[in-house]
């Protein structure tokens, strides 16, 4: 039989039979109601209304439902890493398990994506061991590779300097020629912004502090100077900034960028060891303070967790020999949902930072509690925290820099309407595929709407 819904107006609509409707309090138009969600047989968002019927109904109770989110920014490793770091595999487990739904795989692997066929081997190797679906970067170096990798990949990133699997940045001479042919394509450019001419030389750094001082924010500064004017047409995107002034130059440009929890929560003196040494680095408090208001007051458009994993044995090197990065992709959501919990963030800043806008960046239908979107969806317990352990988040390094802190774990993960989390657990199926933009067909919204 059709489905019934009464409106919020009070008026009754029929509609196609749903498969299912999801009932509970809502994230829909920037706030929390009491809504149910009808989910067709293609796994979509069919509609919403405040009674629905003609379909099996889950009521979640004081569960929130949310979108799921969508990470732009993880090292998965592979190829080229080792199982005991990371795979495609265990990444988009911990991707499903902390709320994400989609994530943009970074090309710094080994050997480093810059050509067609190592991105062709990476997109094989999504096939049939994902989790959840994977968007794939590629990092052309010159020009003339850009058309051939156009074809496969889902973005670009490019890097202003050295680090980890990237041993040479794009010369300053070729940046602008590349820039222009990117603008070419309608796709998602990501810029590692640091400038190594504002590096400074010394003795080897030793700790967080100094990895500061060595790669100090105007190396972020001078490298977005080496950005602007943007091509017309290039959809720029800065990664992992972690200045408010960077912040606010990007803003009243137009362009996109993404935070990190890690550069939002941690300072260069939350710890003294290599788990805390990251590219660009953690920086001082009152940086870090004025980055996370700048992101409580809505400025900063993307969350993103930059997941680096490294093993435990990389990571107790003498500092100056150990590798950047740490891992993210299962705790960026949780951590956040935690600062919500505890009234330091609003909701709907959460939602739009780290579900709504990187999903229409990537030009994505997900992101958001509405019809025709994808049923990637979230229902939180906001009253089940946790402390967070190494021991039992699911990254095969087996450690956190947030070792302690509270959090908010999703307590379950809808993809498409079918459920791949409950309790903590992963019971999907490994089914996610390669996704690219698809900005044509679909009117998503440009990201900063």
């Amino acid at each position: 039989m059709p489905a019934r819904r009464r409106s919020e107006e009070g008026e009754e609509a029929s509609e196609t039979t749903p498969e299912w409707i999801l009932a509970g309090r809502a994230f829909v138009r920037g706030r929390l109601q009491p809504l149910e969600v009808a989910i067709d047989h293609d796994g979509r968002i069919q509609s919403i209304g405040k009674v629905l019927t003609g379909a099996p109904r889950r009521d979640v109770g004081d569960g929130v439902i949310l979108p799921a989110a969508t990470d732009l920014h993880v090292h998965f490793r592979e190829p080229g890493g080792s199982d005991e770091v990371e795979t495609i595999a265990t990444g988009t487990v911990e991707a499903a398990l902390g709320g994400v739904t989609l994530v943009g795989d970074m090309p710094n692997n080994a050997p480093a994506v810059t050509d067609a066929d190592v991105l062709e081997e990476k997109a094989r190797r999504v096939s049939g061991r994902a989790a959840v679906d994977v968007l794939l970067y590629a990092s052309p170096t010159r020009p003339g590779a850009v058309e051939r990798l156009a074809r496969t990949a889902g973005g670009f990133k490019v890097y202003l300097s050295p680090t980890t699997g990237i041993p040479e940045a794009v010369l300053p001479g070729t940046l602008g020629p590349l820039l222009r042919r990117l603008a070419e394509f309608d796709l998602p450019v990501v810029v590692h912004a640091e400038d190594p001419a504002e590096f400074r030389s010394g003795p080897p750094p030793q700790n967080p502090t100094e990895w500061d001082s060595a790669r100090p924010p105007a190396a972020e500064h001078r490298a977005v100077d080496r950005l602007l004017p943007v091509p017309a047409r290039l959809r720029l995107h800065v990664a992992h900034v972690t200045t408010s002034e960077t912040a606010g130059r990007l803003r009243s440009e137009g362009l996109s960028f993404e935070a990190t929890p890690h550069h939002l929560l941690l300072s260069e003196r939350t710890g003294r060891d290599a788990r805390f040494k990251v590219n660009p680095p953690l920086r001082s408090e009152p940086e870090r303070r004025a980055l996370w208001d700048a992101f409580r007051r809505g400025e900063v458009p993307c969350l993103a967790s930059d997941h680096a994993p490294h093993s435990s044995a990389s990571k107790a090197l003498p500092f100056e020999r150990a590798p950047s990065g740490m891992p993210g992709v299962e705790t960026m959501l949780p951590l956040l949902l935690a600062e919500v919990r505890n009234g330091t963030l609003d909701l709907a800043t959460l939602v739009a930072s780290a579900c709504d806008r990187p999903a229409r960046w990537l030009g994505q239908p997900l992101g958001r509690i509405a019809p025709g979107h994808r049923a990637n969806l979230l229902v939180v317990d906001f009253k089940a925290r946790t402390r967070l352990s190494g021991r039992t988040l699911h990254a095969p390094c087996a450690w956190t820099a947030f070792e302690g802190w509270e959090a908010v774990l999703p307590r379950e993960h809808y993809r498409d309407g079918v459920r791949i989390v409950e309790n903590g657990e992963f019971i999907g199926r490994t089914n996610g595929t390669v996704v690219r933009p698809d900005y044509a067909r679909r009117n998503l919204g440009a990201p900063g709407q």
